[in-house]
């Protein structure tokens, strides 16, 4: 169980809801935006990532390749390559511009996670206030940075794609000997978007029997019906990226969801999540009322006398079920009668005794 401000992470809490907007917004006013919306759909955190383009991307003329979407009614595609240099520099922001931001997502009550690519950068968003710290799956080796970041103390968020279960453990025993366990697995497959053959949804199952921390999944394919499968097998968070236009052609916009999309996304888990509902039967009174209304009582074929034994009388089961049940009838076998009863009268608790 994690706690991120007031809400509890776990399999007895709802589903964790996290937008992404990291690598889809267009700048700080773009950024402002995706987080007013988020919050309007009913998000639970918004989450960017504080990249160093200069610092991280060494090679400037390094090649990225990735889908997007050129026609939204007949889902063409195609498959386009950038310079990897210029597709982070796109969404690189001023620190001034990260505090805003911050203090805007307060503002809506919404969290603030934030992907961190080096060890100053924990800093500063423990500084502004972050309420969990990513470390990318590229990252998931580079083991110095979970260090520092899991000293902060603040939730560590630990993506897993293309990475082995041991890397996992690896970085998982670090965040723990820092005497951190706020400690929250994704699932996230690789590919942009990902194709169904690599998503491996059952990877949470296999995530959820080794940890005994929360799962989560990171979805990277279009739509949601990933996320709905997801949750359906114990994720306690899903992260979805969002975006203003899914024809935007830069990388993760085809597979983001836009505003009119928000909503509809939280709705749906939310519904299938009281769907599922609990691991035990626990009937409202409504069921009950509702139940006895098509169960079966003991009524009688024939006058009786006071003084009859209940088994010596000729006796029949019909609806409503409010008075002795089939599976009550032995119980009650031996008792006799009462008062005198008519025809067709149906047998309560009251009209025996032993």
């Amino acid at each position: 169980m994690i706690k991120i401000r007031d809400k509890l992470i776990s399999d007895n809490s709802r589903c964790y809801i996290t937008f992404e907007a990291g690598p889809t917004h267009l700048g700080y006013l773009s950024a402002k935006k995706l987080i007013t919306q988020a919050a309007k759909a009913g998000a639970d955190a918004i989450k960017f990532q504080i990249l160093d383009p200069e610092r991280l991307i060494q090679d400037k003329n390094q090649m990225f390749e990735f889908k997007i979407l050129t026609n939204r009614k007949k889902k063409k595609t195609k498959t386009v390559k950038k310079k990897l240099y210029d597709l982070m520099k796109e969404r690189s922001l001023k620190k001034s511009e990260w505090r805003k931001l911050r203090q805007y997502a307060d503002k809506l009550d919404l969290a603030f996670f934030a992907t961190v690519a080096f060890e100053d950068e924990i800093e500063f968003v423990k500084e502004i206030g972050c309420d969990s710290i990513k470390i990318a799956s590229a990252d998931i080796n580079y083991l110095s940075l979970i260090d520092k970041a899991s000293k902060t103390n603040l939730p560590i968020q630990l993506d897993t794609g293309m990475s082995t279960i041991k890397e996992v453990e690896k970085a998982v025993k670090i965040i723990e000997k820092n005497k951190n366990n706020k400690i929250i697995i994704h699932h996230c497959p690789s590919g942009y978007p990902a194709g169904k053959n690599n998503i491996n949804l059952n990877i949470i199952k296999t995530l959820k029997k080794k940890f005994k921390y929360p799962i989560a999944f990171s979805d990277h394919s279009p739509g949601y019906d990933t996320d709905i499968a997801a949750l359906a097998i114990g994720s306690n968070m899903l992260e979805k990226t969002i975006t203003e236009d899914v024809t935007y052609p830069s990388v993760e916009h085809m597979m983001s969801i836009e505003k009119k999309d928000m909503m509809k996304f939280i709705s749906t888990v939310r519904f299938i999540e009281d769907a599922m509902g609990l691991y035990k039967r626990n009937l409202t009174k409504e069921e009950i009322d509702k139940r006895n209304k098509i169960r079966r009582s003991l009524f009688l074929y024939r006058d009786v006398k006071k003084g009859e034994v209940l088994k010596k009388v000729p006796y029949f089961f019909a609806r409503p079920g409010d008075g002795i049940t089939p599976q009550l009838f032995n119980k009650f076998k031996n008792f006799k009668f009462k008062k005198d009863l008519f025809k067709n009268s149906k047998v309560s608790f009251k009209d025996l005794k032993n």
